[in-house]
């Protein structure tokens, strides 16, 4: 098999968002979970390899994002997509930096582009500053979260502590004036040893004139959002094929991201008066069975509708329990309390569950064995239902990785309907 677009992703609910955009825009799309030790499942335009890279040491993520890229450029990959997320959070140490540093060096290549930007989801960058909604990143609520806090708007000075190659800018005036116009900003970068630039982009409009100008560039560096644009430059259009039916069985919701978007969603299932458990981490820290008194709690609730168990919590309870536990032993072991949580529920019964948070659906899905998941239809931008085989539950599962920031209010609601 040869793929078009091979992408490596760093977590895998942005895995996830960047294979929906793909099928979507016309691409037949496959999503593995970590580098494939087993043949694909039938013929794909391109694969996504999804990582758990996001928080790892800068040198761990480097190693397994090279892993990737030489699967991909075994499998024929004509062009590399190295996806992050829309927030583009990270610390001055990496990994965003230090990876698109190895695919470049790996890749033999002088020049990329980056960009988080992703309008569905109101993320846009304009003057390279990144803003969520209608405030700028760093007044969004990320400035508060618990492992990488974005404190800097400004993507140029955030990348450029990252990395030693010089960082430029396409603004928003350049993409404006079309591809020939990017092409000669590129072209003047590079002469001024620019060799990655952050791009402005407002609209899906400015998206797709992007992706056009990206044509043969061997390796993107972006959101999700780029990714609309891409499948136009094989002759690939909206697909009408039909997604993926759901699978049945019984529903429930995992949450561990304690994003403001996931904290609303926590409190409009609570408020619908559906079943809902908060997770205590000091209790968990204490040896308490808190995983076995959740499923115990979850199990006869089921068979009514869906029900939600979460960690989800405010800053300043985060915080406190950082402060008593540490912050990577904090968060460790929340997601393997909710990784366990999970595939006790798959294995009394439910089909259908929604995992929220980047890293703990990493946990969840690595705990339940899937190691390829077809996509399926979208619930809000960038969050579709997918399938896969759970090799742990020995049957097929439907199941969301939703980012921590992503979806609507009503979004667990929703979801099942």
């Amino acid at each position: 098999m040869s793929i078009k677009l091979g992408c490596i992703a760093d977590d895998f609910t942005g895995a996830t968002d960047l294979a929906n955009n793909l099928v979507r825009a016309g691409m037949r799309t496959v999503q593995t979970i970590g580098v494939p030790d087993a043949p694909l499942r039938g013929d794909a335009d391109a694969v996504v390899v999804a990582l758990k890279t996001r928080t790892l040491p800068a040198c761990e993520a480097v190693a397994q994002s090279l892993a990737a890229l030489h699967w991909l450029r075994e499998q024929g990959a004509e062009q590399i997509y190295f996806k992050y997320c829309s927030t583009f959070d990270s610390t001055p140490e990496g990994n965003i930096g230090p990876v698109t540093d190895a695919l470049m060096t790996q890749l033999n290549t002088a020049f990329t582009i980056a960009t988080p930007a992703f309008p569905d989801n109101k993320r846009t960058v304009f003057k390279g500053y990144l803003f969520a909604g209608d405030v700028l990143l760093n007044e969004s609520g990320m400035q508060h979260h618990p492992l990488t806090p974005m404190t800097d708007p400004n993507l140029v000075r955030v990348l450029q502590a990252q990395t030693t190659r010089k960082v430029g800018l396409i603004d928003y005036s350049v993409i404006a004036q079309g591809v020939d116009a990017i092409a000669a900003r590129i072209q003047a970068l590079q002469q001024d040893g620019v060799e990655i630039a952050i791009v402005d982009a407002v609209s899906n409009e400015d998206l797709l004139t992007l992706g056009a100008a990206l044509r043969g560039m061997p390796l993107v560096t972006a959101g999700s959002g780029v990714a609309i644009g891409l499948p136009a430059n094989w002759g690939l259009s909206e697909s009408s094929a039909a997604p993926r039916a759901r699978v049945p069985g019984l529903q429930a919701v995992v949450a561990g991201s304690c994003s403001t978007a996931t904290q609303a969603q926590v409190a409009a299932f609570v408020e619908s008066g559906r079943p809902a458990l908060a997770l205590d981490p000091l209790r968990l820290a204490a040896g308490e069975d808190v995983v076995g008194e959740a499923l115990e709690w979850a199990a006869p609730r089921m068979q009514d509708g869906p029900v939600l168990i979460y960690s989800t919590a405010a800053p300043e309870q985060v915080k406190a329990a950082q402060g008593a536990l540490g912050v990577a032993e904090a968060g460790a072991m929340i997601e393997a309390a909710v990784a366990r949580i999970a595939v006790g529920l798959v294995e009394r019964g439910v089909g259908q569950l929604i995992v929220a948070g980047g890293e703990t659906s990493g946990a969840v899905v690595q705990a339940l064995g899937l190691a390829q998941i077809e996509i399926g239809q979208q619930i809000d931008p960038g969050v579709p239902w997918c399938a896969g085989y759970s090799s742990v539950a020995g049957r097929d599962l439907s199941i969301a990785l939703k980012s921590g920031n992503f979806g609507a209010r009503d979004f667990f609601i929703k979801a099942f309907r």
